[in-house]
């Protein structure tokens, strides 16, 4: 019996921790009124003057190839999956401490690595101004982006008036509807085609394989562990899963922790953390916003976030959680397509 639950469980996504049940209430947006106020939030956001003093990562020696294998790697193999057309020579990367992930900046650098693959997905055809989300209900757009395809009334950036440049990079990709984010969703998820949208999708196609095929991303937001808790053991082969599908079709994936612990000890944070190390991979690290905010940026079962409107202008709306992860991840995606553009910021 305990072994056909355990293959049920794969199949049938939970709901329980999806991050943004009908326990959450989210006011109807409405346009923007009133006069400017000064941001005076939390230190741990990226200020536009923060880029040159963010503390940066330890070094790092260079990936080594990795060859292709039907079954994921264990959790003690360390690898980076590099672009076919990148050079480099096979040293093995060092590994993070147990904790070590609880001190990486919330908006990650952007290594060479993450450039080789940007440049093998336009030479695969993929659309320079897209990006998907990968995830559970809180990837879809009423509560991450979509605000910033629906107008100037929507949203504030106050002094993060920089990030208008990427909102008009990736317009469209914003209010748009992920085919590979579904309530429920975990890691193990979108790779189940019973999943996948049929008036999309073809027939024995996976969730994330009709997202890329369909949207032809060059990044993907990788926000997944939410609902990974009940089998923790089958995420982090999953997720490598993911990444290397993801290297494969020349997609970035942008990699994030999560605001919970409902596992009690961090360790599906720290796993996700790793990955990240191991492929030298982006880790937009969450979580970190979240510890100078009220509760932790959490509702009072612990799994929800706090809901506010994307006024970055405003002190009280960068008390709660939505609006700084909305911030968070504009910034890091900017920083990745700068960096991958060339456009980086002296």
């Amino acid at each position: 019996m305990i072994r056909v639950y355990k293959i049920i469980s794969i199949i049938i996504p939970v709901f329980l921790f999806a991050g943004c049940t009908s326990s959450q209430t989210r006011v109807s947006p409405t346009p923007a009124t009133g006069a400017t106020l000064q941001n005076t939030h939390s230190p741990t956001l990226a200020r536009p003057t923060d880029k040159a003093e963010r503390t940066p990562e330890p070094s790092r020696t260079q990936p080594i190839q990795a060859t292709e294998s039907e079954n994921p790697p264990t959790a003690t193999v360390t690898h980076t999956i590099v672009p076919s057309t990148a050079e480099s020579s096979p040293t093995p990367r060092s590994t993070l401490g147990p904790n070590e992930w609880q001190n990486l900046p919330v908006v990650p650098d952007i290594s060479d690595t993450i450039v080789g693959i940007y440049q093998r997905g336009l030479e695969l055809g993929n659309d320079p101004h897209s990006f998907s989300k990968i995830g559970d209900c809180g990837s879809t757009p009423s509560w991450f982006l979509g605000d910033f395809d629906r107008g100037p009334d929507f949203y504030r950036l106050g002094e993060y008036q920089e990030l208008e440049t990427v909102i008009k990079e990736f317009r469209g990709s914003f209010d748009r509807t992920s085919l590979a984010a579904r309530s429920g969703f975990n890691a193990s998820s979108l790779f189940v085609p019973l999943w996948a949208d049929r008036s999309q999708c073809e027939s024995n196609e996976t969730p994330l394989a009709c997202e890329y095929r369909n949207h032809r991303p060059l990044i993907a937001f990788i926000m997944l562990g939410a609902n990974d808790v009940w089998h923790p053991e089958e995420f982090e082969p999953q997720m490598r899963k993911i990444i290397e599908y993801s290297i494969e079709n020349g997609v970035v994936p942008i990699l994030s922790t999560k605001a919970d612990n409902q596992e009690g000890d961090h360790s599906i944070n720290a796993t996700i953390a790793q990955l990240a190390w191991e492929y030298d991979l982006p880790l937009w690290n969450f979580w970190l916003a979240m510890q100078d905010l009220p509760d932790k940026g959490l509702q009072e079962d612990k799994v929800h976030l706090t809901w506010g409107r994307n006024f970055f202008d405003d002190p009280n709306a960068l008390n709660k959680a939505w609006p700084v992860r909305n911030l968070t991840a504009l910034q890091t995606l900017d920083a990745l397509w700068r960096k991958a553009t060339g456009q980086n910021n002296e």
